[in-house]
């Protein structure tokens, strides 16, 4: 079956609204500084200058939660990818704003950022409020699915975690089936409230707001690497 890591395909508007003066400065003059390289093998010295605990955040919205991790933990490295302009600007201004040197972005497929870094080199790998793709004809374009997956599964340090959050119900059925069906990631929960209450060091994102305002239950799904 096809999905992510095969069909190697974005979908959806790259940019929404137009930029304003100082979105448009941030994004000539910031983001070239703090950008992932776009070709050859990446690790934490090539990113920061020194050897120090790497998370990725796959698809990061406005950046809200990039920056919320990144605040709580300078000394930790962060590489955030998101394809879309908009909310690589709110990530940016959350790096400003916050004077975060911490922080790596991508604007383009986390998987290309992923597959470029060496195995058993990540600590923690997040997913968040990802597009669900509720029809079933979709569902080959979830990044919950067993490509990604393996190569997630490829890149986590032994006893790192992947975190994975939804207001989908469609995306928790899914998500549930295919991650209960594997062996190399080990699902942290012994108590509906291990997954139904959002975990301290995990800070709110709009989406998550959004689905609360609106009614939805909210799923926090912690797995770790074995």
């Amino acid at each position: 079956m096809n999905d992510p890591t095969t069909i190697r395909r974005l979908y959806g508007r790259r940019q929404g609204h137009k930029l304003r003066l100082g979105q448009a400065a941030l994004v000539e003059e910031l983001l070239p500084r703090i950008s992932v390289p776009e070709s050859g093998p990446i690790d934490a010295t090539t990113l920061f200058g020194e050897e120090r605990p790497l998370e990725v955040e796959i698809g990061f919205g406005a950046g809200e939660h990039l920056a919320g991790q990144a605040a709580m933990r300078p000394g930790t490295g962060f590489i955030g990818c998101e394809p879309f302009l908009n909310g690589v600007v709110g990530a940016l201004n959350h790096v400003r704003d916050g004077d975060l040197e911490n922080v790596r972005l991508h604007m383009g497929d986390a998987l290309d950022v992923i597959e470029r870094l060496p195995d058993a080199s990540l600590d923690r790998v997040y997913l968040l409020h990802p597009d669900p793709w509720r029809k079933a004809r979709h569902a080959k374009r979830r990044m919950v699915n067993h490509g990604p997956l393996d190569l997630i599964a490829r890149k986590l340090k032994p006893g790192a975690e992947f975190r994975l959050g939804t207001d989908d119900p469609t995306y928790c059925r899914w998500s549930m089936m295919v991650m209960n069906a594997r062996t190399d990631f080990i699902w942290q929960a012994n108590h509906p409230r291990d997954f139904l209450t959002r975990p301290d060091d995990w800070p709110e994102t709009r989406y998550e707001r959004k689905a609360r305002r609106q009614g939805r239950e909210v799923w926090y799904f912690r797995y770790l690497r074995p």
